[in-house]
């Protein structure tokens, strides 16, 4: 057996404990053949031989929380990010309008008022200024809340006396008009309803066209959380799998609507391949921070009335998860507030006990941003895995001292308190919040810091950050164990899938700085260079 590609001249890290680093990893068909000195390559003739001269290897990596339709959407739409202001967003608002024909829906998001000045919602008349023949929908950086014009209002059957959906609200001004905010998913829909849809071959041709940009960043699988319309993308994900065209590994959150039907077709977490899977049941229990609708045990700071909204009650979350255990379905809950935190893990506690044979995967929290401190340890003794956003802490830094206050705020984003106390740590971004990018992510890791510097060079609650290898392994090892592939990935060894990243430095040596100065110059994915950085000639 001669192998069908050998890496070399490299520093090849497996990221198995212990195990020193090699200079060549060679691959035959979509596996890992063997690791050893640069002598593997003079097996393979030279048009199969790759010279990383110096570059370093990884495992490819793993972001175990993206929303992919809606990145994969959202290149296409008016993208909002990073705007510091409501005019600057209406600016690119104005510039679609132009593009697009007069009656079509104009959809977009990333806004956040959280950065703007004031910092403050914005409102329906500011896009009814802009356009009044476009319906306009536009989705905050949160994902939590909408922003639409007075035509998207129209078309949706939302005015004044529109009743308040359950676990959702309208914004309305003091003479009880909606005001275009519409914050959780229940009161989103009653306009994303209104919405033509994609049609199929609409969805797979965006998400086809995202996979490069995903490969750029040195990513082979994704934790997808399906959204709006989740069995749609579901079937375009088995579309282009089936096609042969499904450029990422992907293990599939199902939405809290889908797990009556799913269970009622027997699926069950697990299902699937090495490259789609089906995961667990992704159950809201609150809002979020920016939509100041994440559930609190105590008032948000200068809002007496506020503790957030509670999605998903203790009671109905129960009945949730004996459907889900009691079928062979996780569950992965969205959790931000220390109140919502709590009760997921006081659910947790109790179906685990009434249902003890009940992990087909092994159950979740997303997000885990505030905890109250005797629910720390909780998650290593339940076995419960925290999936966290590092970039998350950097980002919001600023808002969790003015919504949670600074006493409060002590104990958010805890990273290291969770892995001392035992819990298992996976990292993600929840693209599109946030920006694709592991390095990013474990940089906000090790160093609680933006790449600016900012908050001080300590970083913000320097007592939470990891090591280097810890973070790491929260990209790559321990997604695997949660998606239960660690036979097969997570790490180099032979027999492992040949998932690789290639890196333009050794991100080992030097400060946690090196880590904004590296790129990804090359990803392959089951066993082909599927991706190779322009400075990498």
């Amino acid at each position: 057996m001669k192998p069908d590609l050998v890496l070399y001249n490299g520093i090849v890290r497996t990221l198995v404990p212990g195990q020193p680093a090699y200079q060549a990893v060679a691959v035959w068909r979509d596996r890992i053949a063997a690791l050893g000195d640069n002598s593997l390559a003079e097996s393979v003739p030279a048009e199969r031989r790759v010279n990383l001269a110096g570059r370093l290897v990884l495992p490819g990596f793993c972001d175990c929380h993206v929303h992919f339709m809606e990145y994969a959407l959202r290149r296409q739409q008016v993208d909002l990010s990073g705007t510091r202001s409501v005019t600057e967003a209406l600016e690119r608002v104005r510039e679609a309008v132009r593009r697009v024909p007069a009656g079509q829906w104009i959809l977009g998001g990333g806004w956040d008022p959280n950065i703007w000045e004031p910092a403050e919602f914005p409102h329906r008349q500011m896009l009814d200024a802009v356009t009044r023949e476009h319906p306009i929908a536009l989705d905050s950086k949160d994902l939590h809340s909408l922003w639409v014009n007075s035509r998207a209002l129209e078309l949706a059957g939302i005015d004044a006396q529109t009743p308040e959906p359950t676990d959702g609200r309208i914004v309305r001004d003091e003479s009880g008009e909606p005001t275009g905010i519409l914050c959780e998913m229940p009161a989103k829909l009653l306009v994303l309803k209104a919405v033509p849809p994609p049609t199929l071959e609409q969805r797979c041709a965006a998400m086809e066209a995202a996979f490069p940009s995903v490969w750029a960043h040195g990513i082979t699988t994704i934790h997808n959380f399906l959204l709006n319309e989740g069995a749609q993308e579901f079937g375009a994900l088995q579309e282009l799998h089936r096609q042969g065209k499904l450029g990422l590994r992907m293990l599939c959150q199902i939405r809290q609507d889908m797990l009556e039907p799913a269970v009622q077709a027997g699926m069950r977490t697990g299902l699937g391949d090495a490259w789609l899977r089906v995961g667990g049941v992704k159950i809201f229990m609150d809002g979020s921070l920016g939509s100041r609708t994440a559930l609190l045990f105590e008032p948000y700071v200068g809002e007496p009335a506020n503790r957030g909204v509670e999605i998903t009650p203790p009671a109905e979350l129960r009945e949730y998860l004996a459907l889900a255990f009691s079928h062979g379905i996780s569950a992965t809950i969205h959790a931000i507030g220390d109140a919502a935190n709590h009760r997921a893990l006081d659910a947790l506690e109790e179906m685990l006990a009434r249902y003890p044979a009940a992990r087909a995967l092994p159950n979740r929290v997303e997000h885990v941003q505030l905890l109250a401190p005797a629910d720390i340890p909780r998650f290593g003794r339940l076995g419960v895995i925290a999936s966290v956003q590092p970039l998350h802490a950097t980002s919001d830094y600023e808002m969790v001292e003015r919504y949670w206050g600074e006493e409060r705020g002590r104990g958010a984003y805890a990273f290291r308190s969770l892995l001392e106390a035992g819990a298992v740590l996976i990292f993600g971004t929840d693209c599109p919040v946030e920006p694709l990018g592991p390095l990013a992510t474990v940089y906000a890791a090790v160093a609680r810091r933006r790449p600016d510097g900012s908050p001080s060079p300590a970083g913000w609650h320097p007592e939470e950050r990891l090591t280097l290898e810890q973070a790491l392994a929260a990209c790559c090892a321990a997604p695997a164990a949660a998606s239960g592939e660690s036979d097969i990935k997570g790490t180099l060894e032979p027999g492992k899938l040949a998932d690789i990243a290639i890196l333009s430095r050794d991100i080992f040596e030097g400060p946690a700085e090196a880590l904004l100065e590296t790129e990804v110059h090359g990803t392959v994915l089951g066993g082909r260079l599927v991706y190779r950085a322009p400075a990498w000639a």
